[in-house]
């Protein structure tokens, strides 16, 4: 005859199994980004890279992210964020924004900022040869707030840019790995951000988003080049996966990298 199973023994198997079932959720959302496969070179660009066409309309007022790029109070940011801006200001403070000026490339979506605001330039790496695989980290002002978002390197598109201007650049496609926790939907407002490679130096400036597809699209370095001061930087800090959030915020509180606002009447 079968004896009865004492209550005390079911409910410790419940909350066990309700324990476990958590922890194994948990692990599964909050697993932390492996380490990158990193490939082969990166591919030299190609006349048959594929092309991503994006229509600009009319300017109008929005934000969108910029970085210090030498001690002169320069900053670079997204040619699209500022073109057709009346006025343009950097975002120190929540009540402070600091008028900028704009020079903007012909070429590609590159534009050049200059305001009386001096601050320590993140160090570029414009020239160093790229690899499949490899982690990109993109920082700013996504949908207007701090955020952050990793992507690892796909390879090799053209950017053609048609409607209020027209460019044709080659740019470097990513695809999306991890964001900051909370952070859905677009990223509108972190164009013109830098992304940064593992060694912590500024490789590209994000473009264009694919929200789709989960891509992201960067200026390629060879079209920064010209902006960087060789002997301007400090030695960049190492960027980990498991705190890179913190290093993001770091930056921004030191407005190293800031909020762009455009103004159109």
């Amino acid at each position: 005859m079968w004896k009865r199973i004492p209550d005390w023994l079911i409910y410790f198997l419940i909350v066990g199994f309700v324990y476990l079932n958590a922890v194994m959720q948990s692990e599964t959302i909050d697993a932390p980004i492996p380490p990158a496969e990193v490939g082969e070179l990166l591919p030299s660009q190609s006349p048959s890279d594929p092309s991503i066409l994006v229509n600009i309309d009319k300017p109008s007022s929005g934000a969108g992210t910029a970085f210090a790029i030498n001690k002169e109070g320069q900053w670079l940011t997204a040619r699209h964020v500022v073109d057709g801006c009346h006025d343009i200001g950097l975002k120190l403070g929540n009540r402070r924004i600091l008028r900028a000026q704009s020079q903007l490339s012909k070429n590609s979506d590159v534009a050049l900022l200059t305001a009386d605001w001096k601050r320590s330039p993140l160090t570029p790496d414009f020239d160093s040869q790229r690899r499949l695989g490899e982690y990109g980290y993109f920082f700013g002002f996504p949908q207007g707030k701090p955020g952050e978002v990793i992507g690892k390197l796909l390879g090799r598109r053209r950017l053609k840019v048609r409607g209020r201007y027209r460019t044709d650049e080659p740019i470097l496609a990513w695809t999306e790995i991890g964001r900051t926790r909370g952070l859905r939907g677009s990223l509108g407002g972190l164009s013109g951000g830098p992304v940064l490679d593992s060694d912590g130096e500024v490789i590209g400036i994000v473009a264009a988003e694919s929200p789709r597809r989960g891509r992201v699209y960067s200026v390629a370095p060879r079209n920064l080049s010209q902006y960087a001061r060789r002997t301007d930087y400090a030695t960049a800090t190492p960027i980990a996966n498991a705190s890179y959030g913190l290093q993001a915020d770091r930056y921004r509180r030191d407005r190293r990298i800031v909020q762009v606002l455009c103004y159109v009447k």
